[in-house]
């Protein structure tokens, strides 16, 4: 799975995307600082099962931080969309296509106000927020509706006359946007359109059903950046009001504080409440300075910094994405050369036991016997869905690696 960070320039999307991934990216002060995609790796946070399981020891691909298993992911930061993006302004047709893989988005704003509706600087709470998120939403929309639009009237009627089935048609010329059948089913269903003859649709219906389609297949949550700042709570309540999902994050408090902790001068991992200090004697002043004003105006006022928690709620609230636990020895919990759950997975929500298995290696895929649930010793079939934070064994006649 992979999940966007968009927004429009200058609203701290690549300073949320390096808190989020720890990878050095260019950030500044000014619209356009990012103009190639920056892909990188974050981790979810999930409680772990080691301490129910009476596991000390340590993981091999996701770090175990008292209990909390962190869970690797795949991120990408894209440049900021304009008005106009959908028609080219700003290089936008080519920032929109590279959300073309990402199955959620987290749309980063700047809730203080900031910016303009084009990333320019402005007075502190002269900008709505809102704007920027219907802007965004809007030029995406388009783009998918250009798309589409390509040789419409050619190609329906040629459908209509041999016959085509509308659907395929549809899920074919989305498909590079990782559109399927069954979304372009959904969404023609919720709108009620005539799937024998869509030559008739209006261009009001087309752009209808491609805005469906993207709240389908590109699920969305608000990133409120700078929270911290005055201006930013009347704002938070107002985007909270637009029904949208809506996380206040500080993102500079949360690369601070993750800088911090890699230094050895705090003891922070990602989505905790607070902070302490290590050695406070080791701080500059401008360093101990910038600590208390993180405690008190982000984590004394929202509980953190709210960007572990946005990646969380994208893929495990959007995406409904489960962290199962694959072993070899269902008694011992080991893999074959005896390390302790030593692996931790991100699957799709509705995955199953074969889908583990394709995940884990395709050999153990293809040989696929059945499955054991390690805390009961069931066995599994290969379409058994899977549960969050399940422990797995695959049995498969096929060997991997």
């Amino acid at each position: 799975m992979l999940v966007g960070v968009v927004g429009k320039p200058n609203v701290g999307k690549s300073t949320f995307f390096a808190a989020a991934t720890l990878k050095d990216v260019q950030i500044a002060d000014y619209p356009f600082t990012t103009i190639k995609p920056n892909v990188g790796v974050a981790h979810l946070s999930v409680e772990c099962v080691c301490k129910e399981m009476g596991v000390t020891d340590s993981p091999r691909n996701s770090a175990c931080l008292d209990g909390k298993r962190l869970v690797p992911v795949k991120v990408v930061d894209v440049a900021g969309l304009v008005e106009g993006a959908a028609s080219g302004k700003g290089l936008g047709n080519q920032f929109l296509d590279d959300l073309r893989q990402a199955d959620a988005l987290i749309h980063v704003v700047d809730a203080s106000g900031s910016t303009d509706i084009e990333g320019r600087k402005v007075p502190p709470g002269s900008h709505d927020p809102a704007q920027d998120l219907d802007m965004v939403e809007r030029e995406f929309d388009l783009w998918m509706y250009g798309i589409l639009k390509r040789d419409w009237e050619k190609a329906t009627r040629s459908l209509e006359q041999t016959r085509g089935k509308a659907v395929e048609h549809l899920a074919e010329r989305l498909s590079g946007l990782s559109v399927t059948l069954p979304d372009v089913e959904e969404a023609m269903l919720r709108l009620h359109l005539r799937t024998e003859k869509p030559s008739a649709w209006t261009d009001a219906q087309i752009l209808e059903f491609v805005r469906e389609t993207r709240k389908l297949t590109k699920p969305s949550l608000l990133a409120a950046n700078k929270a911290d700042l005055p201006t930013s709570k009347a704002n938070i309540e107002s985007l909270r009001k637009t029904g949208r999902e809506v996380v206040p994050c500080a993102s500079e408090a949360e690369l601070l504080l993750r800088r911090a902790s890699e230094r050895g001068l705090v003891a922070y991992s990602p989505g905790d409440p607070g902070f302490t200090v290590k050695e406070p004697g080791r701080l500059t002043p401008a360093q101990a300075g910038a600590l208390a004003m993180v405690e008190e105006k982000v984590m004394k006022t929202y509980g953190g910094t709210g960007v572990q928690e946005a990646m969380n709620r994208a893929f495990f609230g959007l995406l409904k994405a489960l962290v199962v636990f694959p072993v070899e020895d269902e008694t011992k919990l080991t893999d074959r050369e005896g390390r302790v759950l030593p692996d931790a997975f991100v699957m799709k929500g509705g995955s199953t036991t074969l889908d583990l298995a394709r995940t884990v290696h395709t050999e153990l895929a293809e040989g696929f016997l059945y499955a054991v649930d390690a805390r009961t010793g069931k066995r599994l079939g290969a379409d058994h869905p899977l549960k969050n934070r399940d422990i797995v064994k695959i049995v498969s006649s096929g060997k991997r690696g």
